[in-house]
Parts: structure tokens; sequence; C-alpha cells
């Protein structure tokens, strides 16, 4: 009987990545430790690290005292052996943070892109910027993900329609990719929220849920089964076009800010509404951050419309408030929001604030561009 040559080339690797990912989640380890966690012998166990450590991936971070014998070896990621770069792109705006394998932000920066008609102008100054703020390399980056208020396509990767930033359109991601590699993705913005709050916020260990972004513009990031659902044409989300009654329905949807549901909960409205009730405050967040409960119950009326339509299509169970309007809400709009849902629909999925700390469409990138590397860097390993 022959034997596939592959396999035990294939074995290694598969080893090697599950390590690391011990490593990186649960480390520092010793051999032993390692061993135990994968189920691999000490000898194996052994050679593998003399693999990770050759190829610069794993070092000896300290050690652990046992019994009467020596102390044990201390192995973890080499957080220097790759970095990764997320953006967030706003009209005003543009947001950089490197982080390294490890998933530490080493730096981050906020600049005004200078000329806004060329964003692969703008968005290289910008991460040279802060690779220079970090002493870190162009070539050491091997993942950029940035986040757009954009629709994406899902097949092409291109920005194909983008109101606020019109210089965002078809073919801006090639030319991205001559200027900083092919590891550049561009992705909804909210829908990097939706990644941020499955690994750091309020969907932690929930796979099935869904972000409502309330701002300036509204947005809905869909988490099913682990997977963000995009849709065919990348539309999935955009929750501001979403039909309500008594509300007008557009009539040029190339036009901003004349989706039904975004007239209804958009900053414009939520400000008419404060008006209407002698509700004072600088900005909206303020508005409803200080809001008596009659002008939150009114605002938490109005976002229940979208939550409960979301809800008996997708039925998610979790519903996450974010942006803005949801950060300065709070636990106290959720519960309003969750109450308001339950009245009219079947489902009553339970409705949170968001808990991700700092910029979450940076950290959804983040995150995206973490598994990148990951996946590039510790799947060449042997």
């Amino acid at each position: 009987m022959s034997r596939d040559p592959g396999t035990p080339r294939l074995l290694r690797r598969l080893n090697d990545r599950a390590a690391l990912e011990l490593l990186l989640g649960d480390g520092p380890l010793t051999r032993a430790e390692l061993g135990e966690r994968t189920g691999l012998s000490k000898v194996t166990a052994g050679q593998l690290l003399a693999r990770l450590e050759e190829r610069g991936l794993v070092e000896v971070a300290g050690e652990r005292a046992g019994g009467r014998g020596p102390h044990a070896a201390l192995y973890a990621v080499v957080p220097s052996s790759a970095y990764v770069a997320g953006l967030e792109v706003l009209p005003e705006s543009l947001t950089v943070g490197v982080a390294d394998i490890t998933g530490r932000v080493v730096v981050e920066i906020t600049v005004n892109p200078s000329d806004g008609r060329d964003p692969v102008k703008a968005v290289h100054a910008a991460v040279q910027r802060a690779c220079d703020a970090a002493s870190v390399s162009l070539s050491q980056l091997r993942a950029f993900v940035i986040g757009t208020r954009g629709v994406v396509d899902p097949a092409t990767g291109d920005v194909r329609i983008s109101v606020d930033l019109p210089a965002w359109h078809v073919g801006v991601l090639a030319s991205l990719r001559e200027t900083l590699g092919a590891s550049v993705t561009i992705e909804n913005d909210v829908n990097l929220v939706a990644l941020a709050e499955h690994r750091y916020g309020a969907a932690v260990g929930h796979d099935d849920f869904v972000v409502v972004w309330a701002g300036v513009g509204q947005g809905l990031g869909v988490m099913l089964g682990g997977r963000l659902h995009r849709g065919i044409t990348g539309g999935a989300g955009e929750i501001g076009w979403l039909p309500v009654p008594g509300e007008p329905l557009p009539t040029d949807v190339a036009r901003p800010q004349t989706g039904s549901f975004q007239r209804l909960v958009g900053h414009d409205a939520l400000r008419g509404l404060a008006d209407e009730r002698g509700v004072s405050g600088h900005t909206v967040p303020d508005l409803v951050r200080g809001g008596d409960e009659g002008y939150l119950d009114a605002v938490a009326a109005r976002l229940a419309l979208g939550a409960a339509a979301v809800t008996v299509v997708l039925d998610p169970g979790l519903i996450v408030l974010s942006g803005d309007i949801g950060r300065a809400g709070g636990e106290r709009l959720a519960a309003k929001v969750q109450e308001a849902v339950a009245r009219v629909c079947p489902s009553r999925p339970t409705v949170v604030t968001t808990t991700v700390a700092g910029n979450p469409v940076l950290r959804g990138a983040l995150v995206a561009a973490l598994e990148q590397a990951r996946e590039q860097v510790f799947s060449d390993t042997v």
C-alpha cells in the first residue's frame, strides 16, 4: 500500500496551527502543557516548538517553577512576527490602527485626508504615518482591512455604492492592492462592528445576532451561524431604506438620508422629536443620554420598528444597539426597545447596548485583518 507523501507535512501544518492558536489564546505555555492540550507527545511537541522557534514564530518568554526539577521554559508567539492594519474611512477623517499578530494595538492615529479625491494616496499616506509611529515597516503588514459606509460587492470586493465617499468607486480596490499589496480588503463598516461585538463585545458566545447601528446613518450588521451575512450584492443591512408606516417612500435612492427608516430615526428626526417635547441638549447623543422617560420611550418606539422588522425575518435572538445613539442610550434605551419589540412581534429578542471599547469599526477591521494574517502566517510553517 502506497502512502500519500503529503500527509505527514499536512499533519505537521495542522499541529503547528493548533499550537499557535493555543499559544495566542492561553499562552504562554510549557512544552508539557502544549502537549497535553494538543494531544501530542512530549517529543512531537518539542519538535513542533523547535520548528516554530526556527521560523521566528515562537520564543521563550519566561519560566515556570515546577517541583524539585529545573524550571520549565514558557513559550509564546513572537508579537513582531507579523503586523496588520485596520482603517476606518469617513468623509472628514481617516483612522488607522496597527496591531501585532497577537492582537495588541501598537498605534492608532486619526488624520484629516488632505486630498479626499484620491483615496489611494490618502490611505497610503495614513498607513505610512502609522507605521512610522509604530516603528514598523510597510513590508511587515500582512493584511489591511478598510471599513467604509459604502455597499461593498461580495463578488468583487469593490465599493458598489458610497454616497458619502464618492471617490470610493469601482477600481479603487485594485489601485489600493497595487500600492499596498494583494492583502487589502474593503468591508462595510457596520459589518466590521458586528465582528468586533462577536469577538470583544456584547455578542461574545452568540453566533446568531444583529447589530443595529443608530447614528448619523442607519445600518445593520447580520451574523448568522458565526458568519457575516452580506447578501448577493452586499446590500444586506441597509436598514435606513426600510419602509415604515407613516413615512414617505424615497423617490430617488441615489440621494442620501431619504430612506423611510432613516427619516424616522436619523439625527434630524430625533432632534425634531426633542424640540416637540422640550428636551434640550447640544447634540443628539446628549438629547438621548439626558432625555426624560417620555422622550426615551418615543425614541425606543421608533427604533423598535426597525428591530421588529429584522426580528420577524431573521429571529436573531440578540440585538445589539450601537452607533452614537445606541451608546448614548445605554441599557436604559436597550431595555425600552426590547419591551417595544415584544409588544409588536411574536419573537422576543434580547436587546442590549454595545460593550466594545474604543472605535468599534476600527476594532472590527483589526479582527478581520488578524484572521487573514494568521491564516497566511500560521499555515506556512513547514
